[in-house]
């Protein structure tokens, strides 16, 4: 799985996203343009788009969606700090793999909505109808999916729903059912000492598990390592290390 999957179309130029805290938002109106750029380098988390991380054997995506001030269209964007792609054309990407590989599944993990209102959600339930149709397997109980249960049914896409929107569509999982535990921190013996215990915990859970091998800068992280970003000051020093721990070399579902 991938960590903030969208992340490689982030768009300097887009506004800040509605997430952002004030002091985020008063950085960029002093300091505009070269504040978005000093941005991406610590929130583009993916180099490689949809296509490329399929083609690399990711199939979780961890999927942030939020609309944009004052936007006439009501358009949907994946965002996470600034905006993204339009998630119609991030979830056609997906599709048109989905379309070339029939054996394949993927797990849609929307677990985070800003600036969201009713008719948004009926928005992105209806996109996903139509993008997907009966690909989508319906929320059964987790133990009870295989992937010889999908292939027998045609199903491809899991679409796990993090919103009481869930309980009202028959092809969303709550988000319950797709728990993903993070260990706040940027170091890599903390992280994997936590990972370690959230393997025994997830056998209680009768749910599918992620296991977050994900490293988060604090702000004193992101202020000695402002120009440098977020791979050179955090991800290649601590690759090795995370990367030799057996336990997980990725997120898993």
């Amino acid at each position: 799985g991938s960590h903030d999957s969208f992340s490689f179309y982030i768009d300097e130029a887009s506004p800040v996203g509605p997430e952002q805290p004030e002091t985020v938002q008063n950085f960029v109106s002093v300091f505009g343009t070269v504040a978005k750029k000093l941005m991406r380098k610590w929130l583009a988390t993916q180099t490689m788009n949809f296509t490329g991380q399929l083609g690399a054997g990711i199939r979780y995506f961890d999927l942030r969606i939020s609309t944009k001030p004052r936007d006439p269209d009501n358009e949907l964007y994946f965002a996470h700090g600034l905006f993204s792609a339009k998630v119609s054309e991030g979830l056609e990407e997906i599709n048109a793999f989905l379309s070339d590989h029939h054996k394949e599944v993927v797990f849609l993990d929307f677990n985070h909505f800003y600036g969201m209102q009713k008719y948004h959600h009926e928005k992105l339930v209806q996109m996903l109808k139509d993008i997907y149709g009966n690909k989508m397997c319906p929320a059964i109980f987790a133990q009870e999916v295989s992937l010889q249960y999908l292939w027998e049914k045609d199903y491809q896409v899991l679409v796990f729903y993090h919103s009481p929107v869930a309980l009202e569509v028959p092809f969303l999982w709550p988000g319950q059912m797709m728990p993903a535990p993070w260990a706040n921190t940027t170091d890599p013996e903390k992280l994997i000492q936590f990972l370690q215990a959230s393997i025994t915990e997830r056998k209680k859970k009768g749910s599918f598990f992620i296991s977050q091998v994900v490293l988060t800068p604090k702000a004193s992280t992101v202020v000695k390592g402002v120009a440098s970003g977020l791979r050179e000051t955090i991800t290649e020093r601590s690759k090795a290390r995370l990367q030799g721990t057996s336990s997980c070399e990725q997120w898993r579902a």
